[in-house]
């Protein structure tokens, strides 16, 4: 069998599994281990053994755990209400009041919690009652909380990041850097909309008349400060180069601990709470991580990346129409197949042809993410829209209304980062290490 025939049948094999209801790991672990089985029969499997304690034996994949734990204590403790309050008294004069404080809000939570889920679902648990009882537009506010929501694995910490991070053992250090740019560009890009949107249309948000005094300021900037701490000393010790990302996520863990047990109310049921959903969400992802492995030894063994790279020069497109063709991958497969998904199943493939065309692996780390953000608000697979519906009890369409006009906004600052590639290099290229 050649190597275009096994490519074409294992994502045959995969999607069919998938669209059959079969869990993602079970589907690309039974890929795998068909590819392992057709390029090198039963006894192949023999070597399974090494492969799964090589993909769980990772110092880098702590990180993700820790990470996890880190933004569960802030949500379990109530701290990420506070937080929510003191921003929306800073933030809320601009136009759109409230929405800028859901991507504003998103914007500094995604700094701390590494997550697109947990991002939605800290800010929007906290901010919908809100947004519903001064009638703000529901459309507009399940849109701000949905796209917001994808900040969370863009700015750094990210765990789509890490396991991109650990596939092709690019620095994980460079890769939260260089999402740090490009997240706060695209937090203002969101911003700008909403306070254009809502000038033009004044019904989506009611104009909010507020004084604020030099005292509540105070108090509102002192709700932020625990953040601040928290995102001061997880990303400045990365880029400084004084921690590695797992010595970061364990220091932010240990001072997320304390900050939930003095800002908040961490009593010892809600600890429990907390390490219990640690362990679920990291068992579920660090489960993904393991089929992963077999699907990459599979391919790596069958040669299929080399294969494809090769092909893919020899038919002498340029970077630019690659780049191209593989955006337009991408955008439909964010469409039908979960982000953590999407990653594991295209890295391994797409990896040995970045490194042929001379692609910067940092720069399309950083651009793979953006494609997922895409994914995770697009229909009928993306997860920030269900999550915001089980929150808002609003119907699908009425979210996927309010989220539409973000996807434009993300492909056009795809495009953007693609021909100017310094937004996304200008940092990690002065780390430290």
């Amino acid at each position: 069998m050649n190597w275009a025939t096994e490519f074409v049948l294992i994502i045959v094999v995969f999607l069919g599994l998938l669209c059959g209801g079969m869990w993602i790991p079970f589907a690309i672990g039974i890929t795998g281990v068909g590819l392992i089985i057709i390029h090198g029969g039963i006894d192949h499997l023999n070597s399974l053994g090494l492969v799964s304690w090589g993909s769980v034996n990772s110092f880098t994949l702590t990180a993700i755990p820790l990470f996890i734990f880190m933004a569960e204590l802030l949500l379990t403790s109530g701290v990420s209400d506070r937080f929510y309050k003191g921003l929306s008294k800073l933030v809320r004069g601009l136009p759109g009041g409230l929405l800028q404080t859901n991507i504003a809000g998103c914007s500094l939570f995604a700094a701390i919690s590494g997550s697109s889920v947990a991002t939605a679902a800290a800010i929007g648990t906290v901010a919908i009652p809100q947004l519903n009882e001064r009638k703000y537009d529901l459309s507009m506010s399940c849109g701000s909380l949905a796209a917001g929501g994808t900040l969370g694995i863009l700015i750094p910490p990210s765990i789509a990041l890490i396991l991109y991070g650990t596939f092709t053992e690019t620095s994980i250090g460079k890769l939260f850097i260089a999402g740090l740019i490009p997240g706060i560009l695209l937090s203002l890009t969101f911003m700008f909309y909403i306070g254009v949107r809502t000038r033009l249309n004044r019904d989506l948000a009611p104009r909010e008349v507020i004084s604020v005094s030099f005292r509540e300021s105070l108090e509102a900037a002192a709700n932020l400060l625990p953040f601040m701490f928290l995102m001061a000393i997880v990303l400045g010790g990365i880029y400084l180069g004084m921690t590695t990302p797992t010595e970061a996520a364990a220091i932010g863990a240990f001072a997320a601990f304390f900050i939930s047990w003095i800002f908040g109310d961490l009593t010892i049921s809600r600890f429990g709470t907390a390490i219990r959903q640690t362990i679920q969400i990291s068992c579920s992802l660090l489960f993904i991580v393991l089929a992963a492995y077999i699907f990459s030894y599979g391919v790596e063994d069958a040669g299929l990346g080399t294969e494809l790279a090769q092909w893919m020069t020899s038919l002498g497109l340029s970077k630019f129409w690659f780049l191209a063709l593989l955006f337009l991958v991408y955008a439909i497969m964010g469409c039908v197949i979960d982000s953590i998904g999407i990653i594991v199943l295209t890295v391994p493939l797409v990896y040995p042809v970045l490194l042929e065309m001379g692609i910067n692996p940092v720069w399309f780390g950083i651009v793979l993410v953006l494609f997922i953000e895409l994914g995770q608000i697009t229909p009928p697979l993306g997860i920030n829209i269900f999550v915001i519906q089980g929150i808002s009890k609003a119907t699908l369409g009425t979210i996927v209304r309010g989220t539409a006009p973000y996807y434009v906004i993300i492909i056009l600052f795809i495009i953007l980062v693609s021909f100017v590639p310094e937004i996304v290099l200008f940092l990690p290229e002065r780390m430290s290490y």
